[in-house]
C-alpha cells in the first residue's frame, strides 16, 4: 500500500549524484549541495497528495462496506486515518514545498521511507482487522481494495525504490501470512498474486529509479553548466563593456551607445561632452597612482549622478565621454556641465590626503554624423576649454566648424605633400652686438601647400606632430640648411629648432650627426634649439638625449626661456650651452620693470651656470640698449635683419665676413 512514500530517498539521491560510484549514504551531503533533494521533493509534491487521496477514497469505501458488521472501535480508526492522510496530503502540496526552507525539505525527504512504511503497515493491519467480520462479497471488496492501493502506491512512487520497497514489504509479509492462517483459498491465491506483482513492481521501480537518477544527474549537470556559462558570459560582458577601474562604460561601449543615437532628430539627439581633468597628472606624480585611481573612481561616481546625464564612460587616462539629455537647450546643457564641474571640484579623500582638481568640458550635439566626426568636434571644443582653464565649458559652434574644416584640409595637404618641394627656409642673423659680427644664422621653415600661400611653424608644426612627420621635417630642414648655408664655406654656424618629439626620438642623434658629416662640416657649427615643452614630455629621456647630442658635438640652446614655467632644479641635469630669452619678454624690457628684473635673473643664472645667453626679438635700439645693460651681447631680431632666403642673406653674410 501507498504511504507517504516518495521520491527517491536521500540515500538514493546521493547515489544519483556520485560520479565515482561510491556509497550512496556517504555521498548524500554532496547531493544536498547539487540541488538533487529539491528535485526529489518537487516530484513528491506532484504525486504524494494524489496517492493520499487514493488511500482516503479506498479507506472510506471499506468503512462504508463494513459499517454494519465491524465493531465500532475499528470503524473509529477510519476518521482518524482520514485526518492523518489529509494532513499529509496538504503538507506535501507543491505550493507548500516551494516555500519551505531547504533544510526542512531535506529532512522531510529523508523521513519519507520510514513514515511511508509505517503508514502502509497501519493501513494493512486495519484492513486485516476488518477481514474476519465481513461476508464473502465484502472479503472480495477488501482484497481488491488492498491490492489496488498497494499497486497504486508502488507505481506512484516508481522513482523512489526504498519507499516502494517498504510498501511492497507490508503487502507481501503480513497479508499472505494472515490469509494462510485463515485458510481462505481465494484469499490465499490473491495474496500470492500480491506477492508476485509486488516483487515485479519493486524490480521495475529500481530500474525506473536508475533511469530517473541518470536523467536527473544529467539535468543537474547541464543546469550547472548553463549557470557557469551564464556567469562566464556576464563576466565577459562586463569585461567587454565596463571599465574595470571606475565601473563606468569603457571606450568601446560608450562609443557604441553614442552610435545608436546618431540617427535621432536634431532637437532630441543627445549632447556629447568630453571631460578632461585639470591637474590629474600632478596628483598622480605627487600622491601616487593609487590616489589617481581613487580620483578617477570618485569622478566617475559624481558624473553618474550629474544633472541630465544619460550615460558616461572612460575613454582612457583621465578623459570621460558623457551623453547628456538632448532635450536640454544650449544654455541648459552648459549649465548642467558647470554643475558637473562644480561637483568634481569638491574635495576628494584618498587615504590621509584631501585632493582637489578641476575639469574642462567640450560639447557637441551628436546628430547626423558618425562617431569619429562627433568626437573630433567635441575634442576641438575641449581643446579650447583647456586653453581657457579654470573649469571652462565650450560648445562647438559654427566658427569652430569653419576652423576645423580648414585645419582638416591643411592636414590632408600636409600629410600628402612632398616636404622637399613644399618647404622653404629663411635665415635671420644672430649677432654679437659688441662688434656687430654675425655669429650664427637662425633657420626658419615655411610650408606652402600650393607654392603661393605660406604657413609659419605655428600653423603647421602641430599638424606635423599629429601626422608623425616631425622627424622627417627636421632631417629635411637640417639637410637643406647645410646645403644653402654650409658653415664649412661661410664660417658662420646655423641654428635649427628641434620639434619636441625630436628631443626624445630614438636614433635622432645618429641621424642628425650623419647629415652633418655628409655636408662636410662639424656638429659644433650647428646649434639645436629646444623648448621647455620638449623637456616636459619625458624629462629623463630628454636629459639623456641632450647629453648625447652634446657628446656628439652639437651646441644646445634652451629656446623661448622665460615664456613658460621653467623647472630650474632640472636645469642642472641638462647639457645646455645657452639660454635664448623669449621675444615676448624682450618686447617688454623697455616699459616693464618686472620684465627687466626677470631678464636680469635669467642672465645671472646663465652666468652662474657658465652658459651663454641670447636675447631674441630685438626690434628697437631701446631694447638693444636695455639688453646690453643687462650684460647680454648676443642678440637677434628685426633690428639686425629680417628673415630672408639664402640667396638674399648669404651675400650680406659673406661681405660682413670679408
Amino acid at each position: 500500500m501507498m504511504a507517504p512514500g516518495s521520491t527517491p530517498n536521500p540515500a538514493n539521491a546521493a547515489g544519483l549524484e556520485a560520479d565515482n560510484g561510491g556509497d550512496t549514504r556517504s555521498d548524500w551531503h554532496a547531493s544536498d549541495r547539487s540541488g538533487l533533494t529539491e528535485a526529489y521533493a518537487a516530484g513528491l509534491s506532484q504525486r504524494l497528495p494524489l496517492l493520499y487521496c487514493v488511500v482516503m477514497f479506498n479507506a472510506t469505501l471499506l468503512a462504508l462496506n463494513f459499517r454494519h458488521v465491524a465493531p465500532w472501535w475499528l470503524l473509529v480508526v477510519h476518521p482518524l486515518g482520514i485526518v492523518v492522510a489529509l494532513n499529509r496530503a496538504l503538507y506535501w502540496r507543491p505550493s507548500q514545498i516551494a516555500r519551505r526552507p531547504a533544510e526542512t525539505v531535506r529532512r522531510d525527504v529523508a523521513r519519507v521511507p520510514a513514515l511511508g512504511g509505517a503508514l502502509s503497515l497501519a493501513f494493512e493491519i486495519w484492513c486485516l482487522a476488518l477481514y474476519p467480520y465481513g461476508t464473502a462479497e465484502q472479503h472480495t471488496v477488501l482484497l481488491l481494495t488492498l491490492t489496488v492501493t498497494m499497486i497504486s502506491g508502488i507505481l506512484g512512487l516508481i522513482h523512489a525504490p526504498r519507499t516502494a520497497l517498504w510498501i511492497a514489504a507490508t503487502c507481501m509479509v503480513p497479508g499472505p501470512l494472515f490469509f494462510f492462517v485463515e485458510g481462505d483459498p481465494n484469499a490465499v491465491w490473491i495474496a500470492l498474486i500480491q506477492m508476485v506483482v509486488s516483487a515485479i513492481l519493486v524490480v521495475v521501480t529500481y530500474g525506473q529509479h536508475d533511469s530517473f537518477a541518470r536523467a536527473e544527474k544529467s539535468r543537474l549537470q547541464l543546469a550547472r553548466r548553463e549557470r557557469q556559462a551564464a556567469r562566464l558570459a556576464q563576466k565577459h560582458y562586463r569585461h567587454a563593456t565596463i571599465d574595470a577601474l571606475t565601473g563606468a562604460l569603457n571606450r568601446r561601449s560608450i562609443l557604441s551607445r553614442l552610435d545608436r543615437h546618431l540617427d535621432d532628430h536634431a532637437e532630441t539627439a543627445p549632447w556629447l561632452a568630453l571631460l578632461d581633468l585639470d591637474g590629474f597628472k600632478l596628483i598622480n606624480d605627487t600622491y601616487g597612482h593609487a590616489a589617481g585611481d581613487d580620483v578617477l573612481r570618485t569622478v566617475s561616481n559624481r558624473i553618474a549622478t550629474g544633472p541630465g546625464v544619460l550615460a558616461h564612460g572612460r575613454l582612457g587616462g583621465d578623459e570621460f565621454a558623457i551623453l547628456l539629455d538632448g532635450l536640454l537647450g544650449a544654455q541648459g546643457v552648459q549649465a548642467a556641465c558647470r554643475d558637473l564641474i562644480a561637483a568634481i571640484s569638491e574635495p576628494i579623500t584618498s587615504g590621509p590626503s584631501t585632493l582637489r582638481l578641476c575639469a574642462s568640458i567640450g560639447l557637441h550635439r551628436a546628430s547626423g554624423e558618425d562617431v569619429r566626426t562627433c568626437l573630433e568636434r567635441a575634442d576641438r571644443a575641449l581643446y579650447k576649454a583647456k586653453e581657457q582653464r579654470d573649469g571652462a565649458v565650450v560648445l562647438f559652434g559654427p566658427e569652430d566648424e569653419a576652423a576645423l574644416q580648414e585645419r582638416l584640409a591643411v592636414t590632408r595637404q600636409f600629410n600628402d605633400c612632398v616636404l622637399e618641394d613644399s618647404i622653404g627656409l629663411l635665415y635671420q642673423p644672430i649677432v654679437d652686438d659688441r662688434d656687430g659680427k654675425i655669429i650664427r644664422l637662425g633657420t626658419y621653415a615655411r610650408w606652402s601647400p600650393d607654392g603661393q600661400n605660406w604657413f609659419t611653424p605655428s600653423r603647421f608644426m602641430a599638424i606635423a606632430d599629429a601626422t608623425g612627420r616631425t622627424g622627417e621635417l627636421t632631417r629635411m630642414i637640417l639637410t637643406r640648411a647645410l646645403e644653402e648655408c654650409n658653415p664649412a664655406q661661410t664660417g658662420i654656424g646655423i641654428a635649427i629648432k628641434l620639434a619636441p618629439r625630436d628631443v626624445i626620438r630614438q636614433g635622432a642623434v645618429e641621424a642628425l650627426t650623419a647629415i652633418v658629416a655628409r655636408a662636410g662640416t662639424v656638429p659644433a657649427m650647428v646649434t639645436l634649439e629646444v623648448t621647455e615643452r620638449a623637456l616636459q614630455i619625458d624629462q629623463r629621456r630628454a636629459a639623456e638625449q641632450l647629453r648625447a647630442f652634446a657628446q656628439a658635438g652639437f651646441r644646445i640652446a634652451l629656446d623661448e626661456f622665460g615664456a613658460g614655467w621653467s623647472n630650474l632644479a632640472a636645469l642642472r641635469a641638462l647639457a645646455i650651452d645657452q639660454f635664448t630669452i623669449d621675444r615676448k619678454l624682450s618686447a617688454a624690457l623697455v616699459d616693464e620693470a618686472g620684465a627687466r628684473a626677470m631678464a636680469a635673473m635669467i642672465v645671472t643664472l646663465a652666468w652662474q651656470l657658465g652658459i651663454d645667453c641670447t636675447v631674441a626679438g630685438i626690434e628697437t635700439t631701446a631694447q638693444r640698449d636695455v639688453a646690453r645693460s643687462l650684460g647680454v651681447s648676443t642678440m637677434q631680431g628685426f633690428l639686425f635683419g629680417r628673415p630672408e632666403p639664402a640667396a638674399v642673406i648669404l651675400p650680406k653674410v659673406l661681405r660682413a665676413v670679408a
